[in-house]
């Protein structure tokens, strides 16, 4: 990984010297445009309205228009701004963590110790962990400003950029004031639903399925070129129904349970099918041991 940010975490009077990298990244296929007629790749390019002429990046400048006048804010206004100077991570507060929304978090880096010595590090990691607290820090990366959240995840210090609080929308819907009456009997039949479906959360089980066609689909027209059969491919898509017969919540919540129950009872009667097997096997093989001995 590469750092993409190098500074220190502060706190008071302690100096935690830290490098910054991205905790996550994007499996997506890259994809880019074509013309359909004869394949030619679709390029963009950067016109100036008054001069017509193609500019180049290092031509442009940014600017904001208030609808009446046009304000120019070139790269030097923007170096020049107080947050870009800034390498330090400033711890502005200690909070509970269960205080902050997960609606608030937005990207996710690691901090590495970048020091001779990781005994502030371990320090502040160790304090956050023994006082369940999660750091609420101020930072500049990528010429903004930013709130974020410095906690503990495993061994490593994390930061999560948060929004702002201007840039979470209200929940504002008008359906959701209308009184709405749920039975005792439909709210216990809910939770048998939900208790059916109880697991700890292991992310390693879920897969990219689009994405694994959308690679499977690369791979077969790479082999087979535009005569890819499809079905075969990927197998037959099932008919979309249409018009189905509507059903109650009460009937819905029955159905649910009663086909989790199946698939479970499915899923036990396999697995106990399975073991018979392996068990058979190695009767079988001990005995035809026994046998030759």
């Amino acid at each position: 990984m590469r750092a993409v940010w190098k500074g220190a975490v502060t706190f008071g009077l302690v100096n935690v010297p830290v490098k910054l990298y991205s905790a996550t990244e994007d499996h997506d296929v890259s994809l880019h445009q074509v013309h359909d007629e004869d394949g030619g790749r679709i390029r963009y390019q950067r016109k100036c309205e008054v001069c017509g002429k193609v500019v180049d990046y290092k031509n442009i400048d940014k600017a904001y228009d208030d609808g009446e006048q046009t304000v120019v804010i070139t790269d030097d206004d923007l170096k020049s701004l107080p947050a870009e100077r800034s390498r330090e991570i400033e711890v502005v507060e200690f909070v509970p963590s269960d205080q902050i929304d997960p609606i608030m978090f937005d990207r996710s880096y690691y901090l590495e110790p970048d020091s001779a010595s990781s005994k502030a590090y371990v320090l502040l990691r160790e304090t956050l962990e023994s006082t369940d607290r999660t750091a609420i820090v101020q930072m500049a990366l990528r010429q903004k400003t930013r709130l974020a959240a410095l906690r503990v995840h495993g061994d490593v210090l994390m930061v999560q950029t948060l929004l702002w609080s201007d840039e979470v929308r209200a929940a504002d819907f008008a359906s959701l004031s209308e009184p709405v009456k749920i039975s005792a009997k439909e709210l216990d039949l809910s939770k048998q639903l939900v208790e059916s479906l109880v697991s700890d959360f292991d992310p390693e089980q879920y897969v990219d399925e689009y994405q694994q066609e959308l690679r499977t689909l690369i791979a077969a027209k790479l082999e087979q070129g535009e005569g890819i059969d499809t079905a075969a491919t990927f197998g037959e898509e099932p008919e979309e129904e249409t018009g189905g017969e509507v059903i109650d919540l009460m009937e819905a919540l029955r159905q649910s349970i009663a086909a989790k129950r199946e698939g479970s009872e499915a899923k036990q009667t396999g697995s106990a099918a399975k073991a018979k097997k392996t068990a058979s096997k190695k009767t079988a093989s001990t005995r035809k041991r026994a046998a030759s001995e």
